[in-house]
């Protein structure tokens, strides 16, 4: 039974250091060593690849600019011609990615992993103008990496940026001199207070956080104002605190909130406003699958609906 070949896919828009990171994964760390590995580049940067390097790797190098000529017949053909063992994709930071999630790739070849890389510096303003389109790149990203990271770099807005929409990818922060940036991404409110108090502007920021960090926040108590989701078909003593979040566009709203335990949750009626103060346990909770953070509810107060009630990731 033949082997699958392994496709490793960078995505990120031009000039984000695409060309850069396979250079130095294939030629710097040796990592196609002992295979026959083939390069599909579907851009043309102002880094460009040395192809008689590439060949002291056993790599070849094509090119498909075109986005209507990258398909599974041109894939196809590039494994009967060069006959690879690994295939790395510099893709192009234009194109939709979906396609990978759509049957593109050939039976016989399998998507190992998908890293995409950002550029430090402009990433806010493509946040700013471009949103759409840059989270495409990020859609399939198991590690994504913000190259030309300096110490004014917004690391909490960037990942929640990324967060919100691809939750499972790993965020890593390089200097400008290439070295990883290893310092902790501070929060916008203290964690070591009494009671932490998280305004609207932080709520999801802490939302995040606290879901991909449950233990961080275990004793913890918070103190934050809610909008509840507690329909009569819930059940008897829980019901759950959170807010309707944007990510993107209007379209793009959801309701975010944990899990919270309260004797009286009945009283509290569905779709009321609440200022709540709970402690939070991390524990095993159906809803999660596994631990994460529960609210126990101490004390509540009715408040009103506040001028905006949408929090947001940026």
């Amino acid at each position: 039974m033949q082997e699958s070949i392994a496709v490793y896919l960078f995505t990120g828009f031009m000039d984000s250091g695409k060309t850069s990171l396979i250079k130095e994964t294939l030629i710097e760390n040796g990592f196609g060593v002992g295979n026959k590995n083939l390069i599909i580049c579907c851009e043309d940067g102002d880094v460009e690849f040395d192809v008689d390097e590439l060949k002291k790797m056993n790599t070849d190098l094509v090119m498909c600019e075109e986005k209507e000529n990258f398909n599974t017949d041109f894939i196809n053909k590039c494994l009967k011609d060069y006959k690879p063992d690994n295939i790395f994709i510099e893709y192009n930071g234009t194109w939709e990615v979906a396609c990978f999630n759509e049957g593109l790739l050939p039976e016989n070849c399998e998507l190992v992993q998908t890293l995409t890389t950002v550029d430090s510096t402009t990433f806010g303003n493509y946040l700013t103008n471009m949103r759409a389109m840059m989270m495409e790149q990020l859609f399939l990203s198991d590690v994504v990496i913000f190259n030309r990271s300096d110490e004014n770099t917004p690391k909490i807005k960037f990942r929640t940026a990324v967060k919100t929409n691809n939750r499972r990818a790993q965020i890593v922060y390089e200097k400008k001199d290439g070295t990883i940036d290893e310092t902790p991404e501070p929060l916008p409110f203290d964690i070591n207070q009494d009671v932490i108090e998280i305004s609207d502007m932080d709520y999801a920021i802490w939302f995040m956080d606290a879901q991909e960090n449950p233990k961080k926040y275990d004793g913890k108590t918070v103190k934050f104002l809610a909008l509840c989701y507690n329909p009569d078909k819930m059940k008897s003593g829980v019901f759950v605190p959170g807010r309707f979040a944007m990510t993107c566009c209007i379209e793009d709203v959801q309701f975010i909130g944990f899990k919270a335990k309260y004797d009286k949750s009945k009283e509290i009626a569905h779709k009321s406003w609440i200022n709540l103060t709970a402690r939070i346990k991390c524990e095993f909770a159906m809803e999660y699958k596994g631990k994460g953070p529960v609210l126990y509810i101490e004390e509540y107060t009715p408040a009103e609906k506040p001028d905006d009630e949408l929090v947001y990731f940026n």
